[in-house]
């Protein structure tokens, strides 16, 4: 019996002993081929993708950005690698650039640097062209190849050619290495904006009366300048629809100072609105010929889907928010109220 017991027993430890050895195997051949993958290059969807990582993203939630922007990878498995190298709290926000060719090891080595030690410009809502080509100018370390390019040259070199450059460009911040051209900028920002109104655009309302993406990025632009109070966005494009449904002028202050150009003072006179330019919306029906600044995804939103009801008229009440009407006399007593001070 004794015997037995000690043979069992040795058969138990020569069992557990190969158990190990097989999960030191298997963990070995795990660890070998997480090293491998981290290695390997990471399959795009082209030759280059745009990443935008969003203030407070988790790393989870960063894994699923770079999966969406056109890197075909797992998320799941991008996530566990975050977590594995103990960096992934030191990812930053910011737009970036991925080239064919990175790796998991260089994505987040680049997205862990950030701007810390790259150079970044940011663009921002609400601009026009003349305040992008100025800030890309001013930015630090970056080329300036499209400085002394007509418009039309370089929405050219862009493959745009006929295309405005105004409010084509989305406004985000853009992280760039020193020695980098400002034409690498532009083209991230163009196809930024191409995939932010896109994305717009397929969310319209039914009740919609804009027939196109560009007539979207237009209107989308005069919301981003006339809104004061993020609220208030999807009221103003409906007032603005709403009048294009009736065929009643915009009457928008923001194309009107747009078409006075650098001659503005910063005072809108009577004479300014009696002015003809392409960009006086009191003088002239539709849309402004071309966007008069670069929308946010909001205002693109906000855009393509208006706020249900039948305003026609909106004024300032001096706390940031609006107060909307329907008909002029309402609006002209609300005109009173917030402007003049009279009460009815």
């Amino acid at each position: 019996m004794a015997g037995t017991f000690h043979r069992r027993s040795r058969d138990v430890r020569r069992f557990l002993s190969t158990l190990f050895l097989l999960a030191l195997l298997a963990a070995a051949a795990i660890g070998g081929a997480g090293w491998w993958w981290v290695h390997q290059p990471l399959p795009l969807r082209g030759s280059s993708v745009d990443l935008s990582i969003e203030p407070g993203t988790l790393p989870r939630g960063v894994a699923q950005a770079v999966r969406d922007a056109g890197v075909d990878v797992d998320p799941r498995l991008l996530f566990a690698w975050f977590r594995v190298s103990g960096q992934g709290h030191r990812i930053k926000a910011g737009s970036y650039e991925l080239e064919r060719g990175i790796t998991p090891e260089r994505l987040l080595d680049k997205l862990a640097r950030g701007d810390v030690t790259l150079r970044a410009v940011t663009l921002v809502e609400g601009w026009n062209w003349r305040q992008v080509r100025a800030a890309l100018a001013k930015a630090d370390a970056l080329k300036p190849d499209t400085a002394n390019l007509a418009d039309a040259d370089l929405m050219k070199l862009l493959g745009r050619e006929g295309v405005a450059p105004e409010g084509r460009f989305f406004p985000d911040t853009y992280t760039y290495a020193k020695g980098s051209s400002d034409v690498k900028v532009l083209q991230r920002a163009l196809r930024a904006m191409d995939k932010r109104l896109a994305q717009a655009w397929a969310q319209r309302s039914p009740q919609s009366i804009l027939k196109t993406p560009e007539e979207a990025l237009n209107l989308a632009s005069i919301v981003e300048k006339e809104t004061g109070k993020a609220a208030d966005r999807t009221l103003i494009a409906a007032v603005f629809q709403n009048r294009l449904r009736v065929g009643m002028p915009l009457q928008t202050d923001p194309t009107v100072i747009y078409g006075i150009g650098e001659r503005f003072d910063g005072n809108l006179r009577k004479v300014d609105l009696q002015t003809d330019t392409p960009f006086n919306t009191y003088l002239r029906a539709g849309l402004p010929p071309t966007p008069i600044a670069m929308p946010g995804k909001d205002s693109l939103l906000a855009a393509v889907q208006p706020a249900p009801g039948n305003y026609l008229y909106f004024v300032a009440k001096g706390n940031g928010s609006s107060h909307f009407s329907g008909s002029l006399d309402e609006h002209n007593r609300a005109v009173n109220k917030y402007q003049r001070g009279i009460s009815q």
